[in-house]
């Protein structure tokens, strides 16, 4: 059939001027349809109270320099659920200050709060986020958190470090008598305990320590990855300008530190390979062995590749060397503030230890009164002030407000743990709240919630909890402390915080250690 021929040039263009415009007028209304629904829908959810925002950046000039602490004072004036909005993000965020919306995060709604945002540092030095921590919910998440939970943290696997907390502890303890036969030497001790947390970590992961300038390495390079991860970056709030944090020398920053503990973790794995085909059974098994056998003997669901195994050890340093230091850091500072809760801890480990040469592990089970210590310090001192963030998987219901898919979700553990609804003084240094108290930090009380809770609460308290009791209950047992300016005042001790990934203080604490003599 003949194609139509058109009576002339200007029918034709009459013709398709209409059609266009048609297409067009369909084309607005359907937009305007949709666009009216989304806003009305928008419209009826009912979402919890927001502070007023600031054209562009939103609330992000509330958050201050310690923003678990300002996050309180506006949760006080807003309440216990605040719906912010950070810079240009899509999503809105929620801040949660209420050991009661917790429970029922974890009891009614635990699926949904189960995601993890990406920053952009833990993008680049998590492997894309495929490791524990910061990756999605799904299945592969679930298969290399069981790893965790049974092959590298469990209670078993945990005491099968003990000798290695030993010999790292023994060192500390012989280097601070060293100091204490001076008279005029004064110890880092902030800088002692972390030496001391990274030596742990790094032989419990890697199967070896450092010294010297490899030492001088791996510890820049894991404080550098905590300072990365918490880092503002100007992609993470205005994605549309991400090209600033390229000017910045920021993200060269990051590959940076990628790249050199990416070098670190291939030249252990050779190492332990090696060793493997050499046929050396001599050293207990570290993480790297325990994650090669199972990559190697298929005893796994899914495949574990090279880059998740260096994701998994990557976990081991972002959580387990800093969190433990910050602790013990923040118990002394407070027995420092409160000599009769010093006096009463020391008391109690001398007499459980005796006159034995060493503290043993089995002791510290019998020291009730010092694990109340660390309990409240964890209290008052939470290492992570706001855990990690989680991000809903899907719309839901929360204490009666509408909380979309997609938000992202801040928990204030900081502010919950000092809320006068659950605690009796809470801005006090109390220990004794916990000698008769069934409260822990398991995740099932909601007033206290350092490690987390669900599905994202911290698989590491066992390893974490085991280095932080034995290093502290030896510091008592050997040494009494000193100021180094014996008339300040205890309670002008520098409590001042520096925010990060893990809030320490902002001061070192700085020591005289005075051997103990039995």
């Amino acid at each position: 059939m003949a194609l139509k021929q058109w009576p002339n040039e200007q029918m034709k263009g009459v013709f398709f001027s209409t059609l266009y415009l048609s297409l067009f007028f369909f084309i607005s209304v359907l937009f305007v349809f949709k666009l009216t629904k989304r806003i009305k829908s928008k419209t009826n959810l009912k979402v919890p109270p927001s502070p007023s925002k600031l054209p562009l950046i939103g609330n992000l000039h509330q958050l201050g320099t310690l923003p678990h602490r300002s996050l309180r004072d506006l949760s006080l004036k807003y309440g216990d659920m605040m719906m912010l909005q950070l810079g240009q993000m899509k999503s809105p965020t929620l801040v949660v200050s209420s050991a009661d919306v917790a429970m029922e995060m974890m009891k009614t709604h635990d699926l949904a709060f189960s995601n993890r945002p990406q920053n952009t540092a833990a993008k680049i030095l998590l492997y894309g986020c495929t490791d524990v921590g910061f990756a999605h919910y799904g299945e592969n998440w679930r298969q290399k958190r069981k790893i965790c939970v049974l092959e590298l943290l469990s209670i078993k696997r945990v005491q099968s470090f003990r000798l290695i907390r030993e010999e790292e502890v023994a060192e500390l303890v012989n280097k601070l008598r060293e100091a204490s036969s001076s008279d005029a030497c004064y110890v880092n001790l902030s800088d002692m305990l972390i030496s001391t947390s990274n030596n742990i970590v790094c032989k419990c992961a890697l199967g070896r320590k450092y010294t010297g300038d490899g030492y001088n390495r791996v510890k820049e390079l894991a404080r550098n990855a905590m300072i990365h991860l918490s880092a503002f970056t100007v992609r993470d709030y205005f994605p549309l300008l991400g090209w600033v944090d390229v000017l910045s020398g920021k993200i060269q920053e990051f590959k940076a530190t990628f790249g050199e503990f990416d070098a670190l973790f291939d030249e252990v794995i050779a190492e332990h390979l090696t060793l493997k085909t050499e046929g050396d059974s001599s050293k207990k098994k570290d993480f790297v062995d325990i994650l090669l056998k199972l990559q190697q003997d298929n005893m796994l669901n899914f495949e574990l590749t090279k880059n998740d195994l260096k994701a998994l050890l990557m976990d081991m340093f972002v959580g387990g060397s800093d969190t433990t230091a910050t602790t013990l850091e923040w118990a002394f500072s407070e027995l420092l503030r409160n000599p009769m809760v010093m006096k009463k801890a020391q008391e109690e480990v001398r007499k459980v230890v005796g006159h034995k040469s060493k503290v043993e592990e089995n002791d510290v089970n019998q020291m009730h009164y010092l694990k109340c210590v660390v309990k409240e310090t964890l209290r008052l001192h939470p290492p992570a002030t706001l855990l990690a963030p989680r991000e809903t998987i899907f719309g839901v219901k929360l204490n009666g407000y509408d909380i979309p898919a997609k938000t992202m979700v801040y928990i204030n553990a900081w502010a919950i743990q000092r809320d006068p609804k659950f605690w009796e003084s809470p801005e006090e240094f109390l220990p004794e709240r916990f000698e008769n108290s069934q409260v822990d930090f398991k995740g099932q009380d909601f007033q206290f919630i350092p490690f987390g809770f669900g599905r994202r609460g911290c698989p590491g308290v066992n390893f974490g909890l085991s280095s932080v009791e034995y290093m502290f209950a030896n510091l008592l047992y050997w040494f009494d402390w000193k100021l180094p300016e014996m008339d300040t005042p205890i309670h002008d001790i520098d409590m001042n915080e520096i925010f990060g990934l893990v809030v320490s203080k902002k001061v070192p604490l700085h020591l005289k250690p005075i051997t103990f003599l039995f």
